[in-house]
């Protein structure tokens, strides 16, 4: 609304519904997280099962025992997973911003009309697409590759066991962090609009003071808790547990599921 120039009241209007809309999207989102929960608990129900099935009721046949010292290893690996993975794709969203910014003050360097009332010059908008796209796509590589490949190295090396204390590890610290950057996004936004609405004589000072700008940068780490890492974090209790009910016969392949390196 403000990019258009068009009434105060317009933007009066959106931010309202914007605030509005960032409760029930909180809500939303706390669904998706326990569905999330709930399939990967089930995925790794049917891993431990599909092991003790290979194994002949050798391993597992109890269930998974946490104070084995491998899982339990492998329990506080994995819950360090979540914390890499949301700090990868955060760091991920400002370098991608930074890179927009730069080719904004290039275009206003290069065709400094684009600042005029009426422009007689048009913005490269395609400049400004391709770098979100290929920033979107190769920012995502690093922190995809570590949810891939930690559970297949870690059940190809050092077993079963460790894979069970890693997908324990991951779902429990995912949920709490899925839902911790869920709300915390939202609450964040919805401060600074809060603030913004605050006549200059109250105790918030309005728009435009020191408090206003504690809570754009507030909002500025809220935006990618509540809309990048947070829900991605869904995919990593899923993908994680997915690929090892996939590969659980190729790790019990080895060393009968204690791994390369057979620790257990």
């Amino acid at each position: 609304a403000e990019m258009a120039e068009l009434d105060p009241y317009v933007r009066d209007k959106t931010d309202a519904l914007d605030a509005a809309g960032n409760t029930p999207a909180a809500i939303g989102k706390g669904f998706a997280i326990g569905s999330a929960a709930l399939v990967s608990l089930a995925l790794f129900g049917a891993f431990v099962t599909r092991i003790r099935h290979a194994s002949n009721d050798a391993i597992f046949l109890n269930g998974v025992n946490m104070l084995e010292p491998l899982t339990f290893a492998f329990l506080i690996i994995g819950g360090m997973i979540p914390f890499s993975f949301a700090a990868m794709t955060m760091k991920s969203v400002g370098l991608a911003a930074m890179e927009m910014v730069f080719e904004v003050q290039r275009q206003f360097d290069e065709k400094p009309h684009l600042l005029d009332e009426n422009p007689s010059e048009r913005p490269d908008y395609d400049a400004c697409i391709a770098i979100s796209t290929k920033a979107s796509l190769r920012e995502m590589i690093p922190p995809g590759a570590m949810v891939i490949f930690t559970p297949l190295l870690t059940g190809i090396f050092f077993g079963v066991n460790a894979v069970s204390g890693l997908l324990v590890g991951s779902l429990v610290a995912s949920v709490q962090l899925a839902i911790s950057m869920s709300n915390s996004g939202g609450a964040w936004d919805n401060a600074k609009k809060y603030i913004e609405k605050a006549s200059p004589d109250s105790e918030l000072k309005g728009k435009g003071s020191e408090i206003h700008k504690a809570a754009v940068v507030g909002d500025t780490v809220g935006d990618p808790f509540k809309d990048t890492s947070g829900p991605a974090l869904n995919i990593v209790m899923k993908l994680m547990a997915v690929l090892s009910l996939v590969f659980a016969d190729t790790f019990y392949a080895f060393n009968g599921g204690g791994g390369i390196f057979n620790l257990s």
